[in-house]
């Protein structure tokens, strides 16, 4: 006789890319999965975690590919978490890190299902981490701001022109599209010889950076093919990077030449 099914969600964010930088307890969760719904920024390595019985599907969306709309998205966990018990929503970076995470919590919560939230590295955080860039640092920035690039209606957002006016370090997240219009925000302010760097594919082995100024990012980014996926970081901790020294070594001296 089958036992009787207890529908639940856990919502498990996967990190920033390199497989080894999830959370015990959300591998544990993994672990304990009927049903793993995973994105596709997802390591597939991580789905060997869940049982050999438990199905897993592919609900990834990636930019202007939308294999799977959201709306979809939270329909099938409810779906499956009635039909077969425990499902695990694998997702990049952190699920409440402009992961959509608590739209599909709202969604489940309302038809009753108890729902749990494993938090993930954020890519926000990790992704400069791994090209040496600290997005604080005594004397240097006492404050980091996390912004999206596109807003939901697909335009800029205004909280850049806001954070472009301060000292803090400004993470771009989902900004390569803007990038033009990032630039000329910064240009606006003044802001032309601004550290700033452009990480593709942070912490996995596809990892591409591109770094400079504001007034030459544009032009090195085009050069080295950089797109999405991609973090942009801006502010005066990306030159403060053990491994981006010699960029701005070549900064400076390009400059006294001038002089």
């Amino acid at each position: 006789m089958r036992s009787e099914i207890k529908p639940k969600v856990t919502l498990v964010g996967a990190g920033p890319g390199d497989p080894e930088l999830i959370t015990l307890k959300g591998i544990l969760a993994i672990n304990k999965a009927d049903v793993v719904l995973y994105d596709a920024l997802i390591d597939p390595s991580l789905l060997k975690h869940a049982p050999d019985k438990a199905i897993k599907i592919y609900v990834g969306k990636r930019v202007g590919k939308h294999s799977c709309p959201q709306e979809d998205t939270n329909r099938l966990c409810v779906e499956y978490a009635l039909k077969h018990g425990h499902v695990v929503r694998l997702k990049g970076g952190d699920p409440f890190v402009f992961g959509r995470g608590s739209e599909e919590i709202d969604y489940i919560e309302a038809f009753g299902i108890p729902t749990t939230v494993v938090s993930g590295i954020s890519s926000s955080v990790a992704v400069p981490a791994a090209v040496g860039i600290p997005v604080t640092k005594r004397g240097v920035s006492e404050s980091f701001w996390v912004i999206t690039g596109t807003t939901s209606k697909g335009e800029i957002s205004r909280d850049i022109a806001l954070a472009a006016q301060s000292t803090a370090t400004v993470v771009i997240l989902m900004g390569t599209k803007k990038l033009p219009e990032i630039i000329k925000t910064y240009q606006d302010y003044s802001k032309h010889d601004l550290p700033i760097a452009i990480i593709q594919s942070g912490t996995t082995k596809d990892q591409k950076v591109v770094a400079g100024t504001i007034n030459d990012i544009q032009e090195k980014a085009e050069n080295e093919g950089v797109g999405a996926p991609a973090i942009i970081i801006i502010g005066e901790v990306v030159k403060e990077s053990y491994r981006l020294k010699e960029i701005y070594a070549e900064v400076v001296n390009v400059e006294v030449n001038r002089v």
